[in-house]
């Protein structure tokens, strides 16, 4: 068993139990078997140099592949302490409280709904690791993407030889036909292997598993490497493009500059790779380019929730929502749009109060007033809870069923 899976409960051993890991995992498995197998049997046979070399290559790159890719599973994200708080006491004007974790955000973290944690330096939440992207796996998990294409290219290469030397051997030419005979096994020197339909029709499920995977895990990659060059999060990337936006709607004349850049490209990429695979820092303190200091993110963050604040428009309800996250009585086209997330839908009840902060076609993003609760069994001691668990969800969009404006 390799060392560097370990289970520290039975929770962290659920975390394979989901369909973003059982997906990501077949499809690797899919791909290097076929690859190996195909490489084995009908390519370039082991008794052979290059057969050697090519079949090491593939095993190396399935061992690495998923050395990425469970650490960046099991070792997560890092997050912060429950109830941390600044050395300094007078700090916390500068910070954003979370009630859930009972204690303040540090900077660079943000509350994952999913983890149900302050996750440090949070990226994103990875379904198809099922944890979060942050500050302990953000190399492991940039590795991953990096590796992925790599060794699905070499895959491709292996599969698509295969047929087409396979394919090639069935073909008959005769005056006014081509037949292609794939019911015959092919006979080798060494090998007695059927290569019929089913072999066939495996080895081109398999190159298009792996060619997707290519673009699509390629193009995170390139996504993931601009940012970390940048040493950015594609959080703080949204979070300076509203400081931007913020600054020009209000007219303030006031200059936004990002404090984790520190201006080299490569000081940039030691933040999240180094050799030990173990970040530089702790994830609660960073360090921060010249004019700028450890809150300067923290504080643009407080003014954009103020200036969302100023901006939400109340809604009431006139319609009960039942939260589901595809909602199929709710019409064709409130369904199809739906949000690509996991996040919970808020649960809606005819004449309650939503504040609505931004929204799409059909759908709106906003929170949900607990306060009204009170009178139908919610306690005083789970009402902060409640509130913050249900902050920042999907609600239904009033145009097609559900709200009007108070």
């Amino acid at each position: 068993m390799c060392s560097f899976i370990r289970f520290e409960n039975l929770h962290e051993l659920k975390r394979i139990c989901h369909w973003g890991p059982i997906i990501a995992l077949s499809v690797i498995t899919i791909c290097s078997s076929m690859a190996i197998i195909d490489s084995v049997l009908w390519y370039w046979p082991l008794d052979t140099p290059g057969g050697s070399i090519n079949f090491i290559l593939l095993i190396n790159w399935t061992v690495l592949i998923l050395y990425n890719y469970f650490n960046a599973m099991f070792v997560g994200p890092g997050y912060v302490p429950i109830g941390w708080k600044p050395e300094n006491p007078q700090d916390t004007m500068y910070l954003q409280d979370c009630r859930i974790c009972q204690g303040y955000k540090a900077p660079r973290s943000h509350h994952c709904r999913k983890c149900n944690r302050c996750v440090m330096k949070m990226d994103h939440h990875c379904p198809w690791i099922n944890n979060c992207c942050g500050n302990l796996n953000h190399g492991y998990f940039t590795s991953f993407l990096m590796l992925a294409p790599l060794g699905c290219i070499h895959a491709s290469v292996i599969l698509i030889m295969t047929m087409y030397t396979q394919l090639s051997n069935r073909i008959s030419f005769g005056w006014s036909s081509v037949k292609i005979d794939m019911s015959l096994p092919q006979r080798n020197p060494q090998y007695i292997v059927p290569f019929g339909i089913y072999g066939f029709a495996a080895s081109l499920f398999a190159l298009g598993l792996a060619i997707g995977t290519t673009i699509a895990v390629g193009m995170l990659f390139f996504i993931q490497m601009k940012v970390i060059l940048r040493n950015k999060t594609t959080i703080e990337v949204w979070i300076e493009e509203k400081a931007k936006d913020r600054i020009q709607y209000y007219q303030t004349g006031e200059e936004f500059i990002f404090p984790y850049d520190l201006g080299s490209k490569w000081r940039n990429f030691r933040q999240v790779f180094t050799w030990s695979g173990v970040p530089e820092t702790d994830g609660i303190v960073w360090p921060v380019r010249e004019g700028s200091h450890q809150y300067t993110l923290t504080i643009e963050q407080l003014k954009q929730k103020a200036d969302k604040r100023v901006r939400s428009v109340q809604y009431r309800v006139i319609e009960d929502y039942s939260g589901a996250c595809c909602p199929i009585t709710k019409g064709f086209k409130t369904f199809f749009c739906t949000p690509y997330t996991e996040e919970p839908r808020i649960q809606l009840r005819k004449g309650e109060l939503i504040l609505v902060t931004r929204g799409l076609p059909h759908w709106m993003y906003g929170n949900k007033n607990l306060k009204r609760k009170n009178a139908h069994g919610c306690s005083i001691e789970n009402l902060a809870t409640a509130w913050s668990q249900l902050s920042y969800v999907w609600c239904q969009y009033p145009a097609f069923f559900c709200m009007t404006t108070a």
